[in-house]
């Protein structure tokens, strides 16, 4: 009986903890007006953790050589989808690659009537697995999320993707991002 007590008294405690704080006159919705105080929901993108690694998005977004990558990512409105747990490995060039295009390219892409050919792009430099540099070898075909595939070349020490060489590779909490030195399109079909 007494080991009845205890657990009970330690039930209502745990539910005064939970409950307490919507009796201070709110609404279940936010406040006494009735009013939503909370943000809308703005999906993976949005979740704030200043402790774990961070995913893809998090090491783009705080890469001064990204920047145009991540203005790409938000017209193409992959925010989200590159912030879920993968696993992912993305080639991303870097802001003097998004340069070499030509004169208008990237300003047209970022164009809202251009953004499924923007998405296709993009996903041409995404592949659905981790892959560290180590494992990516001389004449391997990689399956990119648009359906096609991307050529590795390894070359005196050098490896590349599409002819776009590889600087530098960095580990995320969801994959894997490899530097790239130019913007890869897929092969016409």
């Amino acid at each position: 009986m007494k080991s009845f007590i205890t657990n009970f008294a330690a039930f209502m405690l745990v539910c005064a903890v939970f409950l307490l704080p919507s009796c201070g006159g709110e609404t279940a919705s936010g406040n006494a007006s009735g009013e939503s105080s909370a943000a809308p929901s703005a999906g993976q993108s949005a979740v704030q953790d200043d402790v774990s690694q961070k995913n893809i998005v998090g090491v783009a977004g705080n890469s001064p050589d990204h920047t145009t990558l991540v203005k790409a990512v938000v017209a193409a409105e992959y925010l989200d989808v590159l912030s879920n747990a993968g696993p992912f490995t993305v080639f991303a060039p870097t802001n003097d690659a998004f340069a070499k295009l030509p004169a208008g390219t990237l300003e047209d892409l970022l164009k809202p009537e251009n953004k499924d050919k923007l998405r296709r792009i993009l996903e041409y430099h995404v592949t659905t697995s981790s892959l560290r540099a180590d494992f990516l070898k001389d004449g391997m075909k990689l399956g990119m999320a648009d359906g096609n595939s991307a050529q590795i070349t390894v070359k005196d020490g050098k490896t590349q993707i599409n002819g776009a060489n590889i600087v530098g590779s960095v580990p995320a909490s969801n994959g894997m991002i490899h530097v790239i030195d130019a913007v890869i399109l897929a092969p016409a079909k």
